[in-house]
């Protein structure tokens, strides 16, 4: 069973690096650096007074931008680093999956390194010839199991260290984002292990750029920004002011672009290139621009479930055209599609088109929930079997939900839940 005492505690921890650019060899250069050795080099932080706690039995989310620290966190955890300053304190048997294959030996078979694995953490041969059957089994490597590890792909590597992992009842569990490698079906196996160590009362410590999984599974988040501690407590606080300054960080990003396009004269995303694969049509009319507006006429880098969104096509008719139809489709980043409307179907009947001009859609309410989507666009002729110009899946955008509790899924539907018991 777990070790009750068992947590982990960051006291104004720093770590620092130093970064020595040369790279020196040669035998020749070797021996110059023997005789006159390199400078100090240039100081990196990866960490900067950090302090935080997790408490016995809590799931807690380490989330951050690639280089914000979470590795060297991990590995001040499981001593593979010392801090250059401040306390670290760990209580209980960690069993820690970091980085793909870490802790294998590529020539010996996966058979020979569960048992090295279990060396490792201290489990003598007879311990782990009793855990054997459970790990090769879990992991799904049986017909592989005697074969050096150096042949079997990234997923099975994954699959036998979390199986390895989970397998020697660890009192802490710290994940990185290793389970991004597996399929789906072991992905849910997995993460039904780590809903049983939950209930078991264990630590974890689980780290995924995925916010959606942290929300769903943790109790507590840290959140780390270019080594230092930004926030730390409840996960739905604390993933919220990640999202907040991402947002920010993208509005601005996006405004900065915006003034450039207006600065050059150009007021929308520019149509591709008329040889791109994903844009086709006789362009005696042309989209030349797209633009996806929120309720004040900006272009926002996200989108909030809730939103007003309006989709502007600007066009140039280089002919009078007669009763062109314009339509978009909608689509999940997966490629799924979700609808396809269009002007003829709305209703909305253009006439004699020539020059330039732009058509809007406009959907008040945004119901979908968070994820990543692409429109398409298109110009049709009037039996919408000519295409003008079409732009497939060209144009993406970001949906975040902060406003309402809904997460799974793609469609927030207004609905209501009642209950009658006895």
């Amino acid at each position: 069973m777990p070790n009750t005492m068992s947590s982990i505690e960051f006291e104004h921890v720093s770590k620092r690096f130093t970064l020595h650019h040369e790279k020196r060899n040669s035998l020749q250069e070797r021996m110059v650096n023997v005789l006159h050795p390199r400078g100090e080099g240039e100081t990196f932080w990866a960490l900067r007074d950090v302090s935080f706690e997790v408490p016995t039995g809590e799931t807690l989310g380490l989330i951050g931008h690639n280089g914000s620290g979470k590795s060297t966190t991990l590995k001040l955890i499981t001593r593979i680093l010392e801090p250059t300053s401040g306390a670290v304190r760990v209580r209980g048997r960690v069993s820690a999956l970091l980085e793909l294959g870490s802790g294998f030996h590529p020539d010996l078979t996966g058979r020979d390194n569960i048992f090295l694995n279990g060396s490792l953490l201290g489990f003598g041969r007879a311990d782990m010839q009793r855990r054997i059957d459970d790990i090769v089994d879990f992991a799904e490597l049986g017909p592989f199991i005697d074969t050096p590890v150096k042949h079997y792909s990234s997923g099975m590597y994954m699959r036998l260290g979390f199986a390895i992992a989970t397998a020697v009842d660890p009192d802490i569990l710290i994940t990185d984002e290793v389970l991004a490698v597996g399929d789906e079906a072991f992905q849910r196996k997995c993460m039904e292990r780590i809903y049983q160590f939950r209930q078991e009362g264990r630590t974890i410590l689980f780290v995924s750029h995925s916010l959606e999984l942290v929300r769903n599974l943790c109790t507590s988040a840290v959140w780390l920004d270019h080594g230092e501690l930004k926030a730390a407590g409840s996960t739905t606080a604390t993933l919220d002011a990640y999202m907040r300054q991402t947002n920010t960080q993208e509005q601005e990003r996006h405004q900065r672009e915006h003034a450039r396009r207006e600065a050059d004269a150009q007021p929308a995303e520019p149509a591709p290139a008329a040889g791109s694969a994903n844009r086709w049509g006789s362009r005696e009319i042309e989209i030349v621009g797209v633009q996806l507006l929120d309720a004040r006429g900006h272009e926002p880098a996200v989108f909030q479930t809730g939103d007003k969104l309006t989709l502007r096509m600007h066009y140039e008719a280089h002919q009078p055209v007669t009763d062109p139809v314009f339509g978009i489709a909608l689509h999940h980043a997966s490629g799924f599609h979700i609808n396809g409307p269009n002007t003829r179907f709305g209703g909305l009947a253009l006439g004699r088109l020539q020059g330039k001009g732009f058509v809007d859609y406009t959907i008040d309410e945004l119901p979908l929930l968070a994820g990543n989507y692409v429109f398409t666009v298109a110009v049709y002729d009037a039996s919408l079997t000519h295409p003008f110009d079409h732009h497939h899946m060209l144009y993406p955008f970001v949906v975040q939900t902060n406003a309402i509790a809904e997460r799974w899924g793609s469609f927030y539907i207004q609905a209501r839940w009642s209950y009658s018991g006895t």
